[in-house]
């Protein structure tokens, strides 16, 4: 590209190679806060206008703040390159690691971040009563199926089938594009703090369930410090969509055969 068209201003200080911390810090939350204000002054009364269960509501300010920030993402790669790719934007896509090592390694986090996200349940609990009873989100609490409660089967049934393909893998694969591709490749000066950070940011990032973060923290890290050791985003990526898509199924099955009910 023409030195004159080079990118200048805050374009270039987002295609750095090197994000400052607060720069970071800032990318990393600001789409957290406008997931809630869009929550907060459109999702949630459409939804309770519409009479169904305010996981919808949060499906929506999801699908309205991270749809446009994918296309932001391919709209720096025009910006860097000259035409709308993710080529140069977001790192970790270079599949260095052979696919039998992506598999197993990917695998062994998606039964980590499933298996002791469930487990740290208590731990949810426990800090939900402490410190985060004062949150008044409809719905909140340690539990998710707590935003799904009050409403006929059917409609919650209904509303995780309409959800299941975003939620279940769509949006928390463009979260691992944003968080894992486009951020942590950018914390070079933090070193081996730089996975660290990046979940941390990533677990506070969901302001709409503060009392999880330090679940989070557990049950992420191993995947987020693999994808960042190996440069290889499909180990997160197969950690994290994956466990979405799968409790997704299985409490979509579980609700249709009756296994389970609300």
């Amino acid at each position: 590209m023409d030195t004159a068209m080079q990118p200048k201003g805050l374009v270039a200080k987002l295609l750095a190679d090197r994000h400052s911390v607060p720069f970071s810090i800032a990318l990393h939350l600001v789409p957290g806060a406008a997931i809630v204000g869009v929550y907060a002054f459109l999702a949630a009364p459409l939804v309770r206008a519409m009479e169904f269960p305010i996981f919808l509501a949060w499906a929506i300010a999801l699908a309205i703040v991270l749809f446009p920030l994918q296309l932001f993402l391919l709209w720096l790669g025009k910006k860097k390159t000259g035409r709308y790719t993710m080529q140069g934007i977001v790192h970790y896509r270079d599949k260095p690691l052979a696919r039998r090592k992506v598999v197993w390694l990917g695998a062994a986090c998606l039964v980590w971040m499933t298996v002791v996200s469930l487990a740290l349940t208590p731990l949810d609990n426990l800090v939900y009563d402490w410190f985060f009873t004062w949150v008044n989100y409809q719905g909140a609490g340690p539990d998710g199926a707590t935003y799904l409660l009050g409403y006929p089967h059917e409609v919650v049934l209904t509303t995780l089938l309409i959800c299941a393909p975003f939620t279940g893998f769509t949006l928390p694969l463009l979260e691992e594009y944003y968080f894992r591709g486009f951020l942590l490749p950018r914390l070079p000066q933090l070193g081996t703090w730089a996975p660290i950070v990046n979940t941390a940011l990533f677990s506070v990032y969901h302001f709409w369930a503060p009392w999880t973060v330090l679940s989070k923290l557990v049950f992420l890290y191993p995947g987020v410090w693999l994808a960042w050791k190996n440069k290889d985003i499909r180990i997160s990526i197969t950690m994290h969509p994956g466990s979405a898509l799968l409790m997704t199924l299985v409490g979509i099955i579980a609700l249709a055969t009756g296994a389970y009910t609300m």
